[in-house]
């Protein structure tokens, strides 16, 4: 395969629709909370949502970015003619899981709809996957499936318990009103937490896209270099104006399926989330925004009591979650094998 302009600017489109749908079916995170309790409409909390989404790169850096290019895949051990076929292969496993997911209203991981990608296309390149799956990215990836769900309805628990001892003494309409406005800050804080860790994973394919077809030169020791400028604020852009789109149906699962939330309740949800994925981002690892905000949703929900948990939907998004990254791989590797006949038919 010769490597051409247009190709290469075919993938980096792909990986922008991506980015693009990453955004309108992960809107559901960054306003489901703050639209079920009518603290904003639907389309000013999406204008909200995206003007964070858009500004994160200014503050979250790109650790997450180098993670997702650098420390998932050792893709030079692929042949260098197949190398792009991985890439885009990749992209078109999550984009389909999404879409999927999308249509079902399930509030899956699009993080790990690409890793899976990623992974799938790779292992059907490399027919194997012993040394091809680099242990130190795939370890804190898959740990934090478990720990950032874990993490957010802890701190969504704790920060509710907290806030009822702290205005025990206040009348409701008091803490209504308070926290009504206190919501306008959680949920800018979320929309930059979501935005700075999931458009950073579209720019490290990106910038691996870059690299392969020898439009950018790798880093040391065949790192992965700098994130060009231009990428970090095209990234940006794509999930902005796909958070703008919206996700309608997955922000009614997440907004009033799992538990009736009240502008108190909104507040602490989106705060443990935005908690959780600044320091996830900082520390560098892809995390996913839906099971982050939807375990912060289930930890507020559960200091009312634990049947105020509508425990069955919570469990078929689990069943999603677990999914994702294996049928996104596998989607992925049928399109990998699909793109190469292709190529021979050519």
């Amino acid at each position: 395969m010769s490597v051409t302009l247009a190709f290469v600017i075919f993938i980096i489109f792909i990986a922008l629709v991506f980015d693009y749908i990453n955004g309108f079916h992960d809107a559901a995170n960054s306003i489901a909370t703050v639209v079920s309790t009518r603290v904003l409409s639907p389309g000013m909390a999406v204008v909200w949502a995206a003007f964070f989404n858009f500004i994160a790169f200014a503050v979250l850096g790109t650790r997450v970015a180098k993670t997702i290019g650098g420390d998932l895949v050792e893709i030079n051990l692929i042949q260098a003619d197949q190398r792009l076929y991985v890439l885009l292969a990749a992209l078109l496993g999550a984009v389909i899981w999404n879409l999927i997911t999308w249509y079902l209203a399930l509030p899956t991981s699009s993080s790990h709809a690409l890793v899976g990608g990623y992974a799938g296309a790779a292992i059907a390149a490399y027919g194997g996957v012993e040394g091809l799956l680099k242990p130190e990215g795939w370890i804190k990836t898959l740990v934090f499936i478990i720990a950032s769900p874990l993490i957010g309805m802890t701190l969504g628990l704790v920060l509710m318990v907290a806030v009822f001892w702290l205005f025990r003494r206040s009348t409701p309409n008091r803490v209504d009103k308070l926290f009504r406005r206190g919501q306008l800050i959680s949920a800018a804080a979320y929309s930059l937490g979501h935005g700075g860790n999931d458009a950073q994973k579209t720019m490290g394919i990106i910038t691996i896209v870059l690299v392969t077809s020898g439009m950018l030169e790798a880093g040391a020791g065949g790192k992965l270099p700098e994130i060009p400028l231009w990428v970090v604020l095209t990234a940006h852009a794509a999930i902005a104006a796909g958070t703008l789109s919206g996700g309608w149906r997955i922000v009614h699962t997440m907004g009033s399926k799992i538990t009736k939330l009240k502008p108190v309740g909104g507040f602490c949800a989106e705060t443990a989330g935005a908690l959780t994925l600044f320091g996830a981002t900082l520390a560098g690892i892809p995390v996913s925004t839906t099971h982050t905000i939807t375990g912060a949703i289930v930890g507020v929900g559960a200091t009312r009591r634990l049947s105020a948990v509508k425990w069955g939907v919570a469990g078929r998004i689990v069943w999603a979650w677990v999914l994702t990254i294996p049928l996104a791989a596998l989607i992925a590797a049928l399109s990998f094998f699909v793109i190469s006949l292709m190529d021979r038919l050519t």
